[in-house]
């Protein structure tokens, strides 16, 4: 019998939306031996990366852990565990993400009420609020970075009238966290979630969240306890049982407090990858790599503008890490995407939905946020054009990413 050849994938360079390439030290950090469980040198290392994690989504929330599973992990193990059948929840969708929420509410047996508005652009704040005091939820779920659309939505008002009306504040932070500045505290959000595959320069597979006491309560209110290990004087709480065993975040809670009751074996891999990439987003400073990313887009922006290419959507709203570019008229896009893997190794995205065939999206997001990435990848992206037809002055647009990163210095171009 002839044996399989040995995984061998050529590399490439992935400036789509992600994931993005793996930071080396996370790789190396994987790669460590395995340890048992409730090795004490294993639950350090848990609670070490509790307190990464408290960091980077800039909160002092007591409960900031990992997931395990890819960044939709964290979503579910989010809305599964907050979400009763019968619940209202309101979800402002602005793209394929918003739309994801939805369903994943409604499969809980939510009331779900959504809010649309076209791709490419945000909600005003008032909107949002406005739909509260109608439709009154329990829970406001959404979007923070929606790369289907290279959208971000504010949310720091979002927070402020979710507090003034008693609602919940759910958040998807997967495209944004570790490279746009997402402080939960400040914008008073009560649960995010987000992934390593993006900004954090991991691979997926580990889903990091936080909440507070506001959802923590919400979430012991339905707590469910084991026959068999049940203290002395347990009393049934008053709401339904969440209906994960796997996503059921009352039981995470005690797996990854001190008392460390069992629930599923950890992933000593994800977790040794999980800490590492915290480790690497802090000892930069989170303002450092906050200005590298918009520094970044900036440079991007300035490229694409400068090759004739038209920018998607509202720019006062475009994420800091993911740009989209309408296809030109005549181009293949396509055929683009192909001749940029095949012929530079250079992935860039599609999109999907009514954005599908209309636009390409770039990255420029964690490991892969730097200079010669970005210059590289203009580079290859002009030849590819011209090479289609596409009129564009040769090093047009690498000129103007230059001049670009030489008008906006790194210490200088601090995000919003």
């Amino acid at each position: 019998m002839k044996i399989a050849e040995e995984l061998n994938p050529l590399p490439r360079l992935l400036m789509g939306p992600g994931p993005i390439n793996v930071d080396p030290r996370v790789l190396r950090a994987m790669s460590m031996p395995l340890l048992g469980q409730f090795d004490p040198q294993f639950t350090a290392y848990m609670n070490d990366t509790m307190g990464l994690v408290r960091e980077i989504f800039q909160t002092k929330n007591h409960w900031a852990f990992l997931v395990n599973g890819t960044a939709r992990a964290g979503i579910e193990a989010a809305l599964v565990s907050l979400i009763e059948p019968g619940d209202r929840v309101l979800v402002p969708i602005f793209g394929r993400f918003g739309h994801l929420l939805h369903e994943i509410a409604a499969r809980c047996g939510a009331e779900v009420t959504t809010l649309e508005t076209e791709w490419g652009t945000v909600f005003d704040p008032s909107v949002i609020e406005d739909a509260i005091k109608k439709h009154k939820p329990k829970l406001v779920a959404c979007v923070h970075g929606d790369t289907s659309t290279t959208m971000a939505q504010p949310l720091a008002e979002i927070g402020a009238a979710c507090r003034r009306h008693d609602v919940l504040l759910y958040v998807d932070a997967t495209a944004t966290l570790g490279g746009v500045d997402f402080p939960v505290d400040r914008w008073q959000i009560d649960i995010a979630t987000a992934g390593l595959q993006k900004c954090l320069s991991g691979p997926p597979g580990s889903a990091p969240i936080t909440f507070n006491e506001r959802a923590e309560r919400a979430i012991l209110n339905r707590k469910h306890v084991e026959a068999g290990i049940r203290p002395a004087g347990y009393v049934a709480p008053n709401g339904q049982r969440i209906a994960s065993n796997y996503f059921d975040l009352a039981m995470l809670m005690d797996y990854w407090s001190e008392a460390r009751l069992n629930h599923h074996t950890e992933s000593a891999t994800m977790l040794y990858g999980a800490r590492e990439c915290a480790r690497i987003v802090l000892q930069e400073g989170l303002a450092s790599v906050f200005a590298r990313h918009t520094q970044a887009s900036a440079a991007m922006v300035a490229g694409l503008q400068a090759m004739n290419l038209k920018l998607f959507g509202d720019l006062k709203h475009k994420m800091q890490n993911v740009t989209g570019i309408y296809i030109p008229d005549g181009v293949d896009g396509e055929a683009v995407r192909s001749s940029m893997l095949d012929d530079f190794g250079i992935e860039i995205g599609s999109s999907f939905g009514p954005l599908k065939g209309r636009i390409w999206r770039i990255g420029t997001m964690g490991y892969n946020c730097r200079k010669q990435n970005v210059l590289i990848t203009l580079g290859a992206l002009e030849v590819v054009l011209r090479r289609a037809g596409f009129n564009c002055r040769a090093g047009a647009g690498v000129d103007a990413a230059f001049a670009a990163y030489e008008a906006t210095p790194a210490r200088t171009a601090i995000a919003s």
